[in-house]
């Protein structure tokens, strides 16, 4: 392993363009002590390999690999965990900034909480033309949920289980984790949507500790073209959300953390996520939009039909 160093992975799939404005971001590094893997999930850019060939000649910190097959998300982010090897992990979205202190900032975070799973540094959210911007669902994780600190701040326990699911407040983009503990952990299969609150949340039930530090150092991009804008818009990832806070108030509940079991059963700011895009929904006449939106925003917590247990078939158990 290779102590004081930072495996930035980059699982890319979408605009060329943002992609090379991400890398730069990471070139820019005030500190030298990163390696960078973009790992291209089959993007149809001829261009793309032959950009990275030449930047390799240049800087040997710099990867690329291209997958024989799309993996999808979940997929693609779990191959980059398989692929780290230095102490610390951080896998940035491909349309997001890295600003030129941010290896510094985790470096420091994490000689001062070396025992840390995950530090999460401060973000400025920013919009397609790299402005700053303050969205409404930004506003709600800065100014509501997310913990107030003026230094390096470690949290832990029931106490944090029950933040991030009244909230995930976090941004996964910035976080930066311990490749000893993110990968005993890994991503969960079969989300696409809430595959980091779930990382996170087995992190902390694990005995996990987050350190939130207040240095801004990360640009975290928002824009309507964004597949998680379009997934809720559309509805789909608020039943993803429904499924997995259910699950998590049971798995909660078998922990004594009821505190946190009862933010998972009413996963309020989620709701309140979903109420904010019906209006989006309605004016584009998106029938299936507005109703999983509605449901979710204000039917009761009830699983999806698709993740409800059904009677097994006789001599037969399910995986």
């Amino acid at each position: 392993m290779s102590a004081g160093r930072v495996d930035i992975f980059v699982p890319f799939y979408g605009d060329p363009g943002l992609l090379r404005q991400t890398v730069q971001s990471v070139l820019k590094q005030n500190n030298p002590n990163w390696r960078l893997t973009v790992v291209d999930d089959g993007y149809p850019d001829e261009s793309i390999p032959g950009y990275f060939a030449e930047l390799a000649e240049k800087d040997e910190r710099v990867r690329y690999e291209r997958n024989e097959k799309n993996l999808g998300a979940n997929g693609n982010f779990r191959k980059c965990l398989g692929l780290a090897e230095f102490d610390l992990v951080a896998i940035m979205g491909a349309d997001d900034l890295y600003r030129p202190d941010y290896v510094d900032v985790v470096l420091k975070a994490y000689e001062t909480f070396p025992d840390a799973a995950v530090v999460q540094p401060g973000v400025q959210v920013i919009d397609e033309h790299n402005t700053p911007v303050r969205p409404l669902v930004d506003t709600a994780k800065q100014r509501i949920y997310m913990p107030k600190v003026t230094a390096p701040t470690r949290l832990a326990g029931e106490e944090l289980a029950a933040s991030l699911l009244a909230s995930n407040w976090t941004y996964f983009p910035s976080l930066c984790f311990s490749r000893e503990r993110v990968t005993a952990i890994g991503f969960r299969q079969g989300l696409n949507v809430v595959q980091d609150l779930a990382l996170l949340l087995d992190l902390v039930k694990s005995g996990g500790s987050m350190v939130v530090d207040p240095a801004v150092c990360f640009e975290y991009r928002r824009h309507s073209a964004s597949d998680s804008s379009w997934r809720a818009l559309e509805g789909t990832r608020f039943i993803e959300e429904r499924d997995y806070f259910l699950t998590m108030a049971r798995e909660m509940e078998a922990l004594g953390w009821h505190k946190a079991a009862k933010a998972g059963r009413r996963h309020i700011s989620s709701r309140l996520n979903a109420a904010t895009f019906l209006p989006a929904a309605i004016k584009k006449k998106h029938t299936a939009g507005i109703k999983n939106l509605a449901r979710h925003a204000f039917g009761p917590a009830k699983p999806s039909a698709a993740s409800r247990p059904s009677a097994p078939a006789p001599r037969k158990e399910n995986p």
